[in-house]
């Protein structure tokens, strides 16, 4: 259905496949084990072959989860208002899993959450508001408010102590240093539906409800438009690896995928090259870790491996009813991937893919 020719190079095979209850919400790694959510409500472990139920099913859907930066907890929020915050003692399979903190905000519906990649403190939205919770502490560090809309989407800084939160109106960047202060607005004329920093914290990228992406170099003036997306854009990636020593930004809008490059002289800005594969909309895009093999699956039951972020390498399927999300491993040796259908994959690369991407 999805061939791309005799001579393609298999480099990712499947290890491992099991399911849920349901829609596959979210998917997480931290080292070799894979936390997974879905629209029942479910939270699952997985190691090496062996799930393990954190939460069963219920009447209300996980929507967002995440390891802390150093793998200690594991957060996941959604529709009942809980963040629920788990301890990992020790590898799960040897029993060591720690007490459960659970943080209760209902009625409000918590969809967004995100550690800080510098110290155990999370972030989740509240509505119109985000809050920032410590787990070494336990105790809430501040509530920041958006005012304008609820928070669409919330982004740590890497390796620069700040948070972006998107809504309407665009996106404000809150310092940790003193939450008390103004913070930096980046000034947008439709709402900011989602926004990813670049890993070395030079650049942040907003998708906008009127079909732009706003790039900006933090502390300049004026972001970079770039126009003429079918759609709003529902995701974002920024590569670790470097072209013209920059990072690569790629965006996904309906079926369409632009992967954007910056060039040497400022005045040339950006320019784009345009992926097409999928028939249907893109879920979840993601750049590999340490390359610039890029992966993106959407509803056509289609998750694409793009060579150097430019042509199809590799074309994996096994959720016929589209997939939902997709996560790399933080070594980038294994993929994983949810269904709509509540199918888990993970596939692991094989000694024959070395060098792709």
């Amino acid at each position: 259905m999805f061939g791309v020719g005799a001579k393609t190079k298999v480099i990712f095979q499947q290890h491992w496949q099991g399911s849920l209850s349901e829609y596959v919400t979210a998917v997480a790694w931290s080292g070799d084990v894979l936390a997974a959510s879905s629209a029942a409500g479910e939270v699952v472990l997985w190691q090496d072959g062996s799930l393990v139920s954190l939460l069963p099913v219920r009447s209300t859907s996980i929507d967002c989860l995440a390891f802390s930066s150093n793998g200690k907890f594991l957060a996941a929020g959604g529709q009942d208002g809980k963040v629920r915050v788990w301890s990992m003692a020790s590898t799960f399979l040897e029993g060591g899993l720690g007490g459960i903190y659970i943080l209760d905000n209902a009625p409000k519906w918590v969809d967004k959450l995100a550690w800080s990649p510098t110290c155990n403190q999370l972030a989740f939205s509240l509505g119109r508001y985000v809050q920032i919770w410590d787990a070494d502490t336990q105790t809430v560090m501040t509530t920041l408010p958006f005012t304008n809309s609820s928070v669409l989407d919330l982004a740590w800084r890497p390796k620069v102590e700040s948070i972006a939160i998107a809504g309407d109106g665009g996106v404000k960047v809150w310092s940790t240093k003193d939450w008390d202060d103004d913070p930096y607005l980046i000034d947008m004329p439709s709402a900011s539906i989602v926004t990813a920093w670049s890993g070395d914290s030079k650049y942040i990228a907003s998708g906008n409800l009127d079909n732009t992406i706003t790039v900006l170099e933090y502390g300049l003036p004026i972001p970079w438009v770039m126009r003429g997306f079918p759609g709003k854009i529902s995701n974002l990636t920024w590569s670790q690896s470097r072209l013209n020593n920059e990072p690569v930004l790629a965006a996904s809008s309906i079926e369409g995928i632009a992967v954007w490059k910056k060039e040497a002289n400022d005045k040339d800005g950006w320019n784009a090259d345009v992926l097409a594969l999928h028939k249907s909309k893109i879920q979840a895009l993601e750049f590999h870790p340490h390359s610039l093999l890029l992966a993106s699956a959407a509803d056509d039951g289609c998750l694409g491996l793009w060579t150097k972020a430019k042509q199809v390498g590799q074309i994996l399927e096994g959720a016929r009813g589209g997939f939902s999300c997709l996560a790399w491993s933080k070594d980038g040796q294994q993929l994983t991937a949810g269904g709509q259908n509540g199918e888990l994959i993970v596939w692991s690369q094989s000694k024959r893919g070395k060098g792709f991407g």
